[in-house]
């Protein structure tokens, strides 16, 4: 694509983020623009969580910037960076365990931050049939899938330009994997752009446009799906497959 001109909807610029006196950060620099699709990648302990949660305010960076849609919203407060089009999807769900279905979906709806309704809950409902016959159930009464596709379809409710994926497949059964995979391909249909960490790397080539690496806190290589697909030496140097 020819990004000339193209306001990134998210930028990190140069971004440290410490945990107490631990600096897992150093110096992170990604961008993120209308209708992309971000592969964040790396081993374990290598700083991918961290540098979500850098983005959507849950642990701010202590040096650089933040910005979205061209804003400094380094320290601004999580709800404020949502209601900016940032929609976050975290490893472990957050979803309510002892509201229904149904009112975990409904209490996140919202229209966008132009005003877009385009997602709904009828409409997420007939993205996920599973969260369909269960509506009524509590959402410690679903399975780990099913909660997944509950945080996801709620993460959808805020119209969101921006979703960010933190290991969205980690954990599932291999159909609910595929599931999952088939509503990221969706939501790629839409336009809407999207970070995704996660462990498969042949999903992540397939879906990604471009694909961020990080070890020890530093972006260590970037390029398109495709070349890091070919890069068969990247992969045993940064990733170890």
């Amino acid at each position: 694509m020819n990004d000339a001109g193209i306001q990134p909807l998210v930028a990190a610029r140069g971004i440290h983020t410490y945990y107490g006196a631990s600096h897992i950060l150093h110096g992170i620099d990604l961008v993120v623009r209308p209708g992309e699709t971000v592969s964040l990648i790396g081993r374990n302990g290598m700083g991918k969580t961290t540098t979500l949660r850098s983005l959507v305010g849950l642990t701010p960076a202590r040096e650089g910037r933040v910005e979205v849609h061209g804003m400094d919203m380094t320290r601004a407060a999580p709800h404020r960076i949502a209601r900016e089009g940032i929609a976050f999807v975290p490893e472990d769900r957050g979803i309510f365990p002892n509201l229904t279905v149904h009112e975990n979906l409904v209490m996140a709806a919202r229209p966008g931050r132009d005003g877009r309704d385009d997602w709904s809950y009828d409409r997420v409902l007939k993205l996920f049939p599973r969260l369909h016959e269960r509506v009524g159930n509590l959402g410690n009464q679903l399975s780990g899938g099913e909660q997944q596709m509950l945080t996801v379809a709620r993460a959808l409710l805020t119209n969101p330009e921006l979703i960010i994926l933190d290991e969205a497949t980690e954990g599932l059964a291999p159909l609910i994997r595929q599931e999952i995979w088939n509503v990221i391909r969706e939501i790629k249909q839409t336009g809407m752009a999207s970070i995704i960490v996660d462990k498969d790397l042949k999903a992540l080539f397939r879906i990604s446009d471009r694909c961020v690496i990080l070890a020890k806190g530093q972006v260590v290589y970037e390029g398109t799906a495709a070349e890091l697909a070919a890069s068969p030496e990247v992969h045993m140097q940064h990733l170890g497959v």
